[in-house]
């Protein structure tokens, strides 16, 4: 169902059940898979897809030319996964040719009022963005992540599994899976407890990754404080999972505890 008072490009591929209310516009290389809807004033562009049963609200703007001077009119691309919600005046760029030329977005995301995500960032599953929080470009943020209201990440930061983010936290470092973090300039308050007993893991793990944690925050050199703990917790995929963050990339900075 295609409103009468929309624009939408002959060459745009539309799945049938697809909804596009009022106002909207939709170009000539966007693909809108089933039941996607519209709501209305949505403004669809550039090489986009955007999977099943998501729903986009009013004055979002989606696949728009990048924020980058570098950007030099190569084609890019943005993919969209299923059952995302996007509310109003979020707006999200394809990726540049510095970046891989994709910018990527999982399934079953929240993207609050006015927030944004830049060219070439990489999303996961189930994450929530709340209202007024920008991504700068080539940030990557793993699944189940939850960032707080008007904080704001900057570019190449990376922030792991089932992190949480305080509001209003300026993220500059690299915050670890589980980690929770906060500040004008982010540091880990700890461990998310809350969302690793949600998603239901075992104490005795839960228990063991507090103990790492505090091992290998022990001082500000972290390579060598995980070469002092190395395999002590080889059963604990938990642990695994943030060394192997850490280790991932030992040129970026990583978020730790305040002295």
């Amino acid at each position: 169902m295609i409103h009468k008072t929309s624009v939408v490009d002959k060459k745009a591929k539309i799945s049938k059940s697809v909804k596009i209310g009022p106002f909207c516009y939709v170009g000539a290389n966007v693909e809108l898979v089933d039941e996607v809807e519209l709501v209305s004033n949505v403004h669809i562009e550039g090489y986009t897809k955007i999977g099943k049963g998501t729903k986009i609200f009013p004055f979002a703007s989606i696949g728009t030319q990048p924020q980058d001077l570098k950007y030099n009119n190569e084609k890019s691309i943005l993919l969209i996964g299923e059952k995302n919600i996007i509310r109003e005046y979020v707006t999200i760029n394809p990726g540049t040719e510095g970046g891989g030329s994709k910018t990527i977005i999982g399934n079953n995301c929240l993207f609050m009022i006015s927030s944004h995500v830049a060219h070439d960032c990489i999303i996961g599953n189930d994450v929530i963005i709340a209202n007024n929080v920008p991504l700068g470009g080539h940030v990557e943020i793993e699944d189940s992540v939850v960032i707080g209201g008007n904080s704001a990440v900057q570019q190449f930061t990376r922030i792991g599994r089932l992190a949480m983010i305080g509001g209003m936290t300026g993220v500059l470092k690299d915050v670890i899976p589980f980690g929770l973090s906060i500040g004008n300039r982010n540091h880990l308050q700890g461990i998310n407890l809350i969302g690793l007993r949600r998603k239901k893991y075992d104490n005795k793990k839960i228990m063991g990754l507090d103990k790492a944690y505090k091992k290998i925050f022990a001082s500000k050199n972290l390579h060598e404080n995980l070469n002092k703990i190395n395999g002590e917790y080889k059963d604990n995929e938990l642990v695994s999972e943030v060394i192997k963050f850490i280790e991932k990339d030992k040129k970026r900075p990583i978020c730790s505890p305040q002295n």
